[in-house]
């Protein structure tokens, strides 16, 4: 399986639909996919979903893309910080929906779509205003809530290093949600800070194997 390499991030986003799904790697700004943001702010996709940890930080970023109105719905664990004006001026105008989903998990939640888990039992979020709606069932004595995967149409993600056959190798706590998050989307674009000959990293290293990667593009900086 090989990836498909682009000379440009605005190459590398073409294609996405109004309406997709698309999952956004980053903690905060840490491995936050800024340079496939801003080009798919300029590709134009509309009516979006994005699944993130946060729903933005400052002006850049995702932010950026709510700020422009394109995204009709967040899901995310931590919607509110001291910078995510974009997101919080936007919510208060009834301008957004909002989904939050605990931390943890969201990774699962994640996980379970790559993995082709229909839907697991969680506690987390048991008796609180996260479970109204859904089911919940007594497991070992405690209520636990009943959880579906999230699927993306397209997963944006920042690498550290990618060979030209798309393995990925990330950056200290810049890895976060990026490899759960290839592993979920049905196309993964991924940026990254230089492309290596394959053969050039060291198998054990790899954290996202090509097989879950579509496109790589080499990108001059980026967090």
């Amino acid at each position: 399986m090989t990836a498909q390499l682009y000379s440009d991030a605005d190459e590398a986003v073409a294609g996405i639909q109004d309406g997709s799904t698309v999952l956004v790697g980053g903690f905060g700004m840490a491995g936050m996919p800024v340079a496939l943001i801003d080009a798919l702010i300029r590709q134009g996709a509309d009516d979006l979903t994005v699944v993130s940890n946060n729903a933005g930080n400052g002006d850049t970023g995702l932010a950026a893309l709510l700020a422009k109105g394109r995204v009709r719905k967040v899901i995310c664990s931590f919607p509110r910080q001291a910078d995510s004006w974009v997101f919080d001026g936007l919510y208060r105008k009834g301008k957004i929906e909002l989904e939050v989903v605990p931390q943890g998990t969201l990774a699962e939640r994640l996980r379970a779509a790559g993995a082709g888990i229909g839907a697991f039992f969680c506690p987390t979020g048991a008796g609180t205003l996260l479970a109204e709606g859904k089911e919940v069932r007594e497991i070992n004595g405690h209520p636990h809530v009943l959880e579906y995967p999230i699927n993306g149409d397209f997963a944006l993600i920042s690498a550290h290093r990618a060979d030209r056959m798309g393995n990925l190798v990330y950056r200290k706590t810049a890895r976060n949600f990026g490899p759960v998050m290839a592993t979920a989307a049905a196309t993964v674009i991924v940026q990254v800070r230089e492309i290596v000959e394959t053969g050039s990293i060291d198998p054990e290293t790899v954290v996202t194997p090509s097989v879950y990667v579509d496109r790589v593009v080499k990108v001059a900086d980026h967090i």
